[in-house]
């Protein structure tokens, strides 16, 4: 059985006097706003936000009172903004858990029977985790120092060896032998063969 036409002329002022986005996405940690607009005749009128799956049982949560201030309820606020016509809702500190159905609705006190209903719009809201950011770790590039060389400074073997380590100590001692112990050797010999020949000639021939 149909509604009489006198409720349907009821009903249709208050479903068609509220616009706004059916679907909003925020990020969690994040503010989201919401704007919902109205007709001038709801100018002077309450506005709130509540939630619920529907508009005849949900749960108010913050309403304007017919200022143009900011009112608060926790995370969330709502103003009106007459001279638009349009009111703000603005949940701030997004969670996971405020993800939901909820809606904008403008308060008539006016309408007293049973079968009217506050003009309402309904607005999904969903909630995306952050996004996670990875931080990579550089190390710094180690880089060979090599000792100043000052003038007049004595270096030693182990000095030597330091600066150049590719050169196996066997071959510092190979490199010894031959430019300083190896001529003595041989100057010594040559000394010792040279007196052996003095003694052995006979002594007519000095």
């Amino acid at each position: 059985m149909g509604l009489p036409p006198a409720l349907l002329l009821l009903c249709l002022p208050g479903c068609l006097s509220l616009t706004g986005p059916r679907f909003v996405t925020g990020t969690t940690g994040s503010s989201l706003s919401v704007q919902c607009g109205y007709e001038e005749a709801y100018k002077e009128h309450k506005k709130y936000w509540c939630r619920g799956q529907h508009d005849t049982d949900c749960n108010m949560i913050v309403e304007t009172q017919g200022k143009e201030t900011e009112e608060r309820s926790g995370r969330i606020s709502i103003r009106d903004h007459p001279y638009d016509l349009a009111f703000t809702v603005t949940i701030r500190n997004l969670n996971a858990e405020d993800a939901g159905s909820y809606w904008c609705k403008i308060q008539t006190v006016w309408i007293l029977d049973a079968w009217s209903r506050d003009p309402s719009f309904q607005v999904q809201v969903s909630v995306n985790p952050a996004p996670t950011t990875t931080r990579r770790t550089t190390h710094p590039a180690t880089s060979t120092t090599f000792p100043a060389v000052i003038p007049g400074q004595n270096f030693s073997t182990n000095q030597v060896l330091n600066r150049c380590p590719g050169i196996p100590l066997s071959t510092f001692h190979f490199l010894f032998l031959i430019f300083l112990k190896l001529p003595l050797f041989l100057s010594t010999l040559g000394a010792v063969l040279c007196m052996s020949r003095r003694q052995k000639e006979p002594e007519g021939t000095q």
